[in-house]
């Protein structure tokens, strides 16, 4: 199972919004040479983690089946940010598209990038309510821990299911 987190909260380049950034960023997603689409979670609103002065995210996860080597994904997902205009000036800054790697069939390592599992999925919300929705059976490869208790031990952390009105 390969996890990606889909996130943006900046207006692209192009105008799209970042929920259209998100949706028009998963064709592109399934494109990826070594990866069959499983599932694509709704979609949520979410205030930024750490908590900043910046718009609220809309954030997702894709679910595929596949095999394919870390940082080739890597790769692929960074050019595929950058398609949408996505800068990479500091931590935690306000972006385009965000495609956080956050499982490649339970692989762990600490070195090279990607480090795997993600080393701050178990932390937010915003990563793990969408993983409730595609991989519900879904365990941390290294906390061993199921999603659900995962998410249920997270203090609240501002996540709402999408709603374009708001938007």
């Amino acid at each position: 199972m390969i996890l990606i987190a889909i996130g943006a909260n900046l207006t692209a380049a192009n105008g799209s919004t970042p929920h259209e950034t998100c949706c028009a960023a998963v064709p592109l997603l399934c494109e990826i040479p070594g990866l069959s689409f499983v599932a694509l979670s709704n979609w949520y609103r979410t205030v930024p983690q750490p908590r900043a002065d910046q718009p609220d995210y809309c954030n997702g996860a894709i679910r595929f089946f596949g095999d394919i080597d870390p940082e080739e994904l890597l790769h692929r997902l960074q050019a595929i940010e950058a398609h949408f205009g996505r800068e990479r000036a500091e931590v935690n800054a306000a972006r385009t598209l965000d495609l956080d790697i956050i499982d490649i069939n339970g692989i762990i390592r600490a070195t090279p990038p990607p480090i795997l599992p993600h080393p701050r999925a178990h932390l937010r919300s915003f990563v793990l309510r969408p993983i409730l929705d595609v991989a519900p059976g879904w365990r941390h490869p290294t906390l061993r821990q199921n999603v659900s208790t995962l998410l249920a031990e997270l203090p609240p952390q501002g996540i709402q299911p999408w709603q374009e009105e708001l938007a």
